[in-house]
């Protein structure tokens, strides 16, 4: 018998005998050991950081990695640089003289304007002495961690076209944001959440979503919107788990089908990976922006506590935006809430004063409790806070409480990883009309935000229609006065 071939059970399609002898676990491990590591590397290849799957996967950084994630606080309509961080003293003397503005000054506001000084007060703050005006309270406490960049020059008096620039580096729509290039370049550190998020209380901004699209890079580098009020993102909440991961099976299995059949579609491929990203979201989204774990000491800086519907509102996304980016998130931007217009947060054309005013009690604690709260946790050494607006506003004015649109010569700053804190860049003429020191781009800083992160700004790119595309397409500098 023992010559004999051992006959198979035909239900089992295996030998009866081997089913007698259990594997050991030595014989075990030397007999799926391979399988392991195959299970190992799907993972990491499903990881776009790892696996060059398809040609839209960008380079791993090309260079010192200084900031892990960005955080932007967005001055939607153009926050005033001489009420802000670039006082003029000359302009303040001048104050309600006439003045003959040229159209190659200003070929939107030509003819005869009044020169209208500060309306409000500098002093100098920190060890570095920079002076911040009284509006800003706060981030005045802060100003050693700022490197201020008073020479920022962009190309349209136009809020669509400015705003278009300062995200996209183009002045047309259709073009990748800022955000989506580094979720393209980097990727979210969290495989649950997307890399880029907008944080917001309403959207005023003009030129809208166009700000935050992926443009041609694919669709899942674009923004996930966040609000302050009510459910943050649409259909979050989970239904039953079992119900609710068939239903998504389904219409990946009808996405694939199709895509077999059509070949690798972009808009199908993004879908797929959206239903599976938004599936992973609902696990650990609601405790992200869930702020109840926070301390009492931590809601009272960020200025939660207050009983400014606008201010609180303001003060939770920042303190989410913190959040976020401990947790892994590459890139967040926080907007301004919906407080004047339909033009941007800060268009004071007329009634600056209690605009501007107005404006700044709103975002100055949560701006600064953001630095701040960063800095006590390490995270500021490793993250990077970029506050501007599209322009800043005329020195000149016709009437004598309200700014016009300036591109030519305005104020922003960087804090945190890589940058030389206490320092000021450049600087505007004496009556804050031109940038005519160190004069920088917004594609100069779009091409620093790359190198910081890691990535060079003139080989991030991305073929379409036949070329290759750059968030900073032949410009860009690196603004080395800055960096540490």
């Amino acid at each position: 018998m023992s010559g004999m071939r051992k006959r198979q059970d035909p239900r089992l399609g295996v030998c009866p005998g081997c089913l007698a002898a259990p594997l050991n676990r030595r014989d075990m491990l030397k007999r799926t050991a391979n399988g392991f590591g195959l299970l190992a590397l799907s993972a990491l290849m499903a990881r776009k950081s790892y696996a060059g799957l398809t040609p839209t996967v960008a380079p791993l950084p090309q260079l010192p990695v200084k900031a892990k994630s960005v955080i932007f606080c967005f001055m939607d309509g153009g926050v005033s640089h001489i009420e802000s961080f670039d006082p003029k003293p000359k302009l303040d003397a001048l104050d309600g003289k006439d003045v003959r503005i040229s159209k190659k000054e200003n070929p939107l506001r030509a003819g005869l304007r009044q020169w209208l000084g500060s309306r409000w007060k500098f002093r100098q703050h920190g060890e570095s002495g920079i002076p911040v005006s009284e509006l800003f309270p706060h981030m005045a406490q802060c100003v050693d961690d700022l490197a201020v960049i008073r020479s920022m020059q962009g190309d349209f008096p136009l809020h669509s076209r400015g705003n278009l620039l300062l995200h996209t580096g183009r002045s047309l729509a259709g073009h990748p944001s800022l955000g989506s290039w580094v979720n393209y370049g980097l990727g979210s550190e969290n495989q649950n959440l997307p890399g880029f998020v907008v944080l917001h209380n309403g959207m005023n901004i003009p030129s809208g979503l166009d700000n935050f699209t992926s443009g041609y890079l694919p669709a899942s580098y674009q923004a996930t919107l966040v609000r302050t009020e009510g459910t943050a993102i649409d259909n979050l909440a989970a239904a039953d788990a079992r119900l609710q991961r068939a239903k998504l099976d389904f219409l990946q299995e009808q996405d694939k089908e199709f895509s077999r059949t059509q070949g690798s579609v972009d808009a199908v491929d993004s879908a797929i990976e959206n239903y599976e990203l938004a599936y992973r979201m609902q696990s650990l989204v609601p405790d992200v922006l869930d702020l109840s774990r926070e301390s009492e000491t931590t809601r009272k800086l960020y200025g939660i506590d207050s009983s400014d519907v606008y201010k609180s509102r303001y003060g939770i996304q920042c303190l989410r935006a913190r959040r976020l980016v401990e947790v892994g998130v590459r890139f967040v931007e926080v907007t301004c809430p919906m407080l004047f217009g339909n033009t941007g947060t800060w268009d004071q054309h007329g009634n600056l004063k209690k605009g501007h005013e107005r404006n700044a009690f709103v975002v100055d604690q949560g701006i600064a409790a953001l630095l701040k709260d960063l800095k006590a946790r390490g995270l500021l050494e490793e993250t990077l806070v970029v506050w501007s607006g599209e322009f800043g506003r005329t020195p000149h004015s016709v009437g004598k409480d309200g700014r016009d649109h300036h591109p030519y010569g305005f104020s922003l700053w960087m804090a945190g990883a890589g940058i030389r804190g206490g320092i000021v860049h450049g600087e505007t003429d004496e009556m804050g009309m031109r940038a005519v020191d160190k004069v920088t781009t917004f594609h100069d800083l779009h091409a620093t935000i790359l190198h910081l992160l890691g990535l060079n700004h003139e080989k991030l790119t991305y073929r379409h229609a036949g070329r290759d595309f750059s968030l900073t397409d032949v410009h860009g500098q690196l603004i080395h006065d800055i960096l540490t």
